[in-house]
């Protein structure tokens, strides 16, 4: 019996003139120890969604959802060349009481200013009209990091979303100080 992935895959294949899946079966097979010299053979979508692939260690990676590039091209070089931060992240959390901003330094004097506890954070949501601050709690105090940022590490502020005026989906702009990430979508 061949696997429905196999079929899947095989029936793609077939149009081009690959052989049967049946064919394709008993190719599996090892039938010779060397391979063909030039031959070099893509396997298809349904097979690497399902397999594991090798890494450069010798062990097998597990698959893994695509993860798109927040900030391709110009903006990601900015924040990473100007600020000395990537992996610009908006997650609203707590049942939407909550939105966590979340950045990792890669130079940490770059990254100084949003560590700063002079700069006052804001989360503004121009769709709501809205301007978000952190929260202090009375015996924690604000509701972020501001120890010196290290390089390689991750950080967090967290803004209080009281009514939950912002909502997963809306485009928001945070500012610490001279810090401006424009147009993040929240999660």
């Amino acid at each position: 019996m061949v696997p429905l992935c196999v079929l899947i895959g095989a029936g793609t294949t077939w149009a081009q003139g690959s052989p049967s899946p049946a064919e394709a079966t008993a190719a599996q097979i090892p039938a010779q120890s060397t391979p063909a010299p030039s031959a070099h053979v893509q396997p298809s979508h349904a097979a690497q969604a399902g397999k594991s692939s090798p890494s450069p260690s010798g062990k097998h990676a597990s698959a893994s959802q695509y993860h798109p590039d927040r900030f391709a091209g110009r903006a990601g070089a900015y924040y990473r060349l100007i600020w000395g931060v990537d992996d610009l992240s908006i997650k609203w959390g707590e049942s939407g009481e909550l939105i966590r901003f979340t950045y990792r330094v890669l130079d940490g004097t770059k990254a100084k200013v949003l560590n700063d506890h002079k700069n006052e954070p804001s989360l503004i949501d121009p769709q709501a009209g809205v301007k978000l601050v952190v929260p202090s709690m009375e015996n924690v105090g604000q509701l972020r990091q501001t120890a010196p940022p290290e390089d390689g590490k991750s950080y967090w502020v967290v803004f209080s979303n009281r009514g939950r005026l912002v909502k997963r989906g809306d485009r928001v702009n945070v500012v610490i100080g001279s810090f401006h990430a424009d147009g993040l979508v929240v999660d």
